[in-house]
């Protein structure tokens, strides 16, 4: 099994600066080492993509990183996680041991080795402002080895397909033949990734990224000669070098060797680890003072670019504070003009510091599990709250926000749920050209579904996953064109083939003055299936929808 950050890092004792002033918040942006480019300027995420079940097709064939004992389902006894993620964007879901959620719904987990997962949870980081995807690559010489290959070429995929950027990164943690294998596993394999248009540059180099250099601890055992050698070779081969390093890098006690200071100097962006260091706002401030002031003149010095953690709170500590905990780090490293932020992590529910979507409340958890969801505290969040709150920190990072230190991202959009519609599965009566029907909850106001020509009445419909309680739908289309009005009906199903009227045929105008966007809120209605159906429409002979969101409650503002 593989060694998580998490097992030798929980213990390290860390050395905190003392008697420093504390450092104005209006204190003078530190100068960047490099322009903009993938990483600098840029919000990047960790992607472990290292969850797989038995039948997912993948070499590992078992419950990766889901349990303790892979060979048997997750279940309370036998588990690996501290959160649950939110299922319902995904179309495959394995079943587990675990009971069923609070809802009643079955308890079932994703898989990373699943291309729809992958792309699904890129789409999430295209909505929300994640630039840059940093794919973890562990020891890649033992069994694991084929599984994480196949990852590298779907993560490729996703990246391609929704226009964000990737990179290797390599977490060298007990990785006892590390400096000819990950030389070897560049030259042979990983390479020819940066052959992509999504993998990610920097200074005109392809980005690598080496993590665990220079940690006090058993599984981090090598020379600083011997780290050099790795991080100039790297270089040798034209890339620009990301290194993960310990807390204490600057100063070379505590979690870090003493005499390494050579070998964080050669890379050419550092990475502080801050898992399990903070875990409040308050926390974060004195790091701020003791840590990320300093670190970054020490990195302005010496032509580095600093790109330090923020990372959301583990759940089942209670860290999170309903997105304030997260905030206060967003502002306090936009405040001291660091180069780029790296989001620790996507999808890591084992620690659980994921952003990715992920359950909202008590039912949607396993009942008996003991995991807590994103409203532990008493605040209710949506699901999707951490990636828009990294969205709005991106926002602050680029300049598109100003600084502030309070959090502007509301735990729950406008008191209501997520769109559920979202990267659904959708069916039509027709369409024209490339105007098909998935363009309609893809997240892009801009594409749009369009019916057979002179052919109404037609249907759109999108498929839920699941039987749930909705009550309202929002329509829109392309801002930027002429007013119209469309008559059309919403109509709900639990089966796909029978259907119930939600909202009766009436005219619903959509006018470029209020976003050519309709809003139809009826009586809370089950359905998996909803469809809206168009028999006329002033503005072109054909049905025509943009984007298609379905809502749990109606008192969601359009």
């Amino acid at each position: 099994m593989t060694i998580s950050r998490r097992r030798f890092m929980a213990g390290s004792v860390l050395a905190v600066a003392s008697g420093t002033e504390l450092v104005s918040a209006l204190a003078s942006p530190a100068r960047a080492a490099s322009p903009p480019g993938d990483v600098v300027g840029k919000i990047t995420v960790g992607y472990q993509g290292w969850f797989a079940c038995p039948g997912d097709g993948a070499p590992i064939n078992g419950w990766w990183h889901w349990s303790q004992d892979w060979s048997r389902p997750p279940s309370p006894g036998n588990t690996a996680i501290k959160a649950w993620p939110d299922m319902r964007d995904l179309t495959h879901g394995y079943t587990t041991a675990y009971a069923n959620l609070g809802d009643g719904r079955p308890a079932t987990l994703f898989s990373s080795y699943d291309q729809q997962t992958v792309d699904t949870h890129f789409a999430w980081m295209r909505d929300n402002g994640c630039d840059t995807a940093a794919l973890q690559r562990f020891n890649p010489t033992g069994g694991e080895g084929p599984t994480r290959d196949a990852m590298a070429a779907k993560v490729r995929s996703a990246a391609e397909s929704t226009g964000r950027k990737f990179y290797v990164m390599y977490d060298v943690s007990g990785w006892t033949s590390m400096q000819a294998e990950i030389k070897a596993d560049w030259t042979n394999k990983m390479k020819a990734h940066t052959a992509s248009s999504a993998y990610a540059r920097q200074n005109g180099r392809p980005v690598v990224g080496i993590w665990g250099f220079g940690f006090a601890d058993d599984n981090h055992p090598w020379s600083a000669a011997v780290c050099l050698d790795v991080v100039g070779w790297f270089k040798d081969q034209g890339c620009y070098v990301m290194g993960g390093v310990p807390t204490n890098w600057r100063t070379g006690v505590s979690d870090s060797r003493a005499g390494y200071l050579d070998v964080y100097h050669a890379f050419n962006m550092i990475s502080p680890w801050m898992v399990g260091r903070i875990g409040t706002a308050a926390d974060s401030d004195r790091f701020y003072t003791g840590f990320t002031v300093p670190d970054q003149a020490d990195c302005a010095a010496h032509g580095i670019d600093y790109q330090p953690c923020v990372l959301p709170g583990d759940v089942s500590a209670r860290q999170r504070a309903h997105g304030d905990f997260m905030w206060r780090q967003f502002y306090n490293m936009v405040r001291a003009g660091v180069q780029g932020i790296y989001i620790s992590m996507f999808d890591e529910f084992n620690e659980g510091n994921q952003i990715a979507k992920t359950a909202e409340h008590a039912s949607a958890v396993p009942t008996g599990s003991g995991l807590l969801a994103l409203d532990e505290d008493g605040t209710a969040c949506s699901s999707d709250y951490y990636l828009r709150l990294t969205a709005d920190g991106g926002r602050m990072l680029k300049g598109l926000l100003a600084p502030t230190p309070n959090r502007p991202t509301p735990p729950v959009v406008a008191g209501g749920a997520a769109n559920l519609a979202a990267g659904r599965a959708t069916s039509e009566s027709s369409h024209t050209q490339t105007y098909v029907s998935a363009n309609a909850v893809d997240g892009d106001a801009g594409s749009y579904w369009e019916s057979a020509n002179n052919a109404l009445p037609q249907w759109i419909q999108v498929d839920l996953g699941a039987a749930v309680t909705v009550s309202r739908v929002v329509l829109r289309l392309p801002s930027s064109w002429e007013r119209r009005t469309q008559t059309l009906s919403v109509q709900g199903s639990t089966n796909g083939s029978s259907f119930t009227t939600l909202s009766p045929s009436a005219d619903r105008v959509f006018d470029p003055a209020s976003g050519n966007t309709v809003s139809i809120a009826f009586g809370p209605s089950a359905a998996r299936h909803v469809r809206v159906a168009v028999t006329a429409n002033t503005g072109w002979p054909a049905a025509q929808v943009s984007e298609l969101e379905v809502y749990e409650t109606s008192d969601l503002s359009s």
